[in-house]
């Protein structure tokens, strides 16, 4: 494993679905966007500046501007929501 990798395979099986489409919206498609959540999460892992991603996660540019949309349209939220359902249903919360 490397030291830049944040989520395990079946993590990223219950975040995946949860995350919009690219579809229907002007300019390019999203790409990998798993790189993009680990890059948004080994950011406030490390407490770092969006400058001081590294390359793996592709442009700074891209994860910031990614999360910033994911703020503002409520995904986080719907991503928070559901994982503690989720969590709450299989009885692993107090």
């Amino acid at each position: 494993m490397s030291r830049t990798s944040v989520l395990t395979d079946g993590q990223w099986a219950r975040i995946q679905p949860l995350l919009p489409s690219s579809a229907g919206r002007r300019g390019r498609p999203f790409r990998d966007d798993r790189r993009v959540v680990e890059g948004i999460i080994y950011r406030y892992r490390c407490g770092i500046a969006w400058r001081d991603l590294p390359e793996s996660f592709g442009p700074w540019q891209t994860v910031r501007a990614r999360h910033r949309g994911w703020s503002e349209d409520g995904t986080w939220d719907k991503i928070h929501t559901t994982l503690m359902a989720q969590a709450d249903a299989a009885g692993l919360v107090d």
